[in-house]
């Protein structure tokens, strides 16, 4: 375990709370943990998490170069010592900017031995260290989830591989990923497609891949309420990349196999930015979706680049989009389950283990404008009283028949015909863009 003595960033401070004035690159501009919005702190609001993996693994390569990112407590190996004192840099990386919750996949925090066995052993011994590493920082896992992606058994899915003894791999992996977690004290657990789906239809039997995912989401929810793991389980849509068409394409599609499998009460949805940009969505519009049916869940924070036709999973800065993604958060009454996980990586360029302060600084503050905005914008009130008036025709007469389900075609049919023609009204979508660009500014 890390010492009191030791420090692995030596020369970054605990970052402080300056305030928008402060042109110190190392402290908060924005993100007040103690201030109070809607009557509830920032830091109960926001419920930041860091990815281990993007934190800690990330060599910052692209399809194009090679890794760049320096990491001076690597040494590159497949060893517990070296997995440990990863461990040990995260915690003192989380300490410092004053993130406390986590998430991880199995993977980042111990070694593909290439051997059921032996993987599960190093992953038992590291989460045991983690374990210790939580408890004397009070640290928190927001989740966990197993990396059914990377190595090549999983080249054509996990749950969803022609395979029979791949899916059995993959189910195993599962279990000792859901063990990890509930040792830890996770909130939840994830499942993420990333090669649940196929390149061609020419050799996929989507049917029977689609049972066969869900039986292994069964067997997971099966095996949970027997070890007695209370946290919550979620699905992460993304429509694409590495697969041609994932299952889990995107909030709708999610909600519509959980509810086909009979799963719908035992999950709810990890809703991405840079998943949903790639799924031809907004990010609000899958917020919506998920919302509606009572399923979102938590969020990975992070955005894309529009001119780039990849997953970039880009420290969030686009105030709009923040502001609109804490809007959700609110208008649903706040997380119940999850928090905000930085999904997101330092670009390639910024290699320097100071980067990542700088990005996680950044993402923060910008979440934490986005809050104090939304917050704005709710007690402005303008906006909420627009929607509703738009939809009063539904409060009573013949809207609220039909939202009553006691109108007929043909009582409605006599309606039209003895009303005048509609006279609509305006949406007014630049007025409200400006109320909104006026509680930014």
């Amino acid at each position: 375990m890390l010492s009191a003595a030791m420090s692995y960033f030596p020369e970054i401070p605990q970052i402080p709370y300056e305030g928008p004035t402060s042109k110190n690159a190392l402290a908060f501009k924005h993100y007040n943990p103690k201030e109070l919005v809607e009557g509830k702190s920032m830091h109960d609001h926001l419920r930041f998490a860091a990815a281990y993996w993007h934190v800690m693994r990330n060599g910052l390569g692209d399809p194009f170069g090679a890794p760049t990112a320096v990491m001076p407590w690597e040494d590159y190996s497949d060893s517990l010592s070296n997995a440990k004192r990863r461990a040990d840099v995260f915690f003192e990386f989380l300490g410092k900017l004053g993130i406390d919750f986590w998430c991880f996949h199995d993977r980042d925090v111990a070694p593909e031995l290439n051997d059921y066995k032996k993987s599960t052993a190093a992953l038992q011994e590291v989460t045991a260290h983690l374990g210790q590493l939580q408890q004397a920082s009070g640290k928190k896992l927001l989740w966990g989830t197993a990396c059914l992606f990377g190595h090549p058994r999983y080249s054509q899915g996990a749950g969803t591989s022609p395979n029979a003894e791949v899916f059995a791999y993959g189910a195993a992996q599962v279990k000792a990923a859901i063990d990890a977690t509930h040792a830890l004290g996770g909130l939840g657990y994830v499942f993420w497609g990333g090669r649940e789906g196929y390149a061609s239809l020419l050799n996929t039997h989507m049917g029977r891949e689609l049972d066969h995912l869900a039986a292994l989401l069964h067997l997971a929810v099966d095996y949970k309420r027997a070890i007695g793991f209370t946290g919550q389980f979620y699905i992460e849509p993304k429509p694409r990349e590495p697969s041609t068409h994932q299952y889990d394409s995107d909030a709708a599609a999610c909600l519509n196999f959980l509810r086909e499998y009979d799963l719908l009460g035992d999950f709810k949805l990890n809703i991405e930015t840079n998943h949903a940009t790639l799924a031809g969505h907004t990010m609000e519009h899958e917020l919506t979706v998920a919302i509606n049916a009572g399923a979102l869940g938590s969020i990975d924070a992070n955005q894309g680049d529009m001119l780039i036709g990849w997953d970039t999973d880009q420290f969030p800065t686009d105030l709009y989009g923040t502001t609109k993604v804490m809007l959700k958060v609110l208008e649903m009454g706040g997380f119940t389950t999850g928090g905000l996980n930085f999904d997101a990586k330092r670009r390639r360029e910024s290699h320097e283990p100071l980067d990542l302060f700088h990005a996680h600084i950044g993402g923060m503050d910008a979440f934490a404008r986005g809050l104090k905005i939304a917050a704005a914008v709710r007690a402005d009130g303008r906006l909420g009283k627009f929607v509703c008036e738009r939809y009063a025709s539904w409060n009573s007469g013949i809207g609220q028949r039909v939202e009553n389900k006691k109108a007929t075609l043909a009582e409605l049919a006599e309606y039209v015909s003895s009303h005048p023609e509609p006279v609509i009204a305006s949406g007014r979508q630049e007025m409200l863009e400006n109320i909104l660009n006026e509680c930014i500014c």
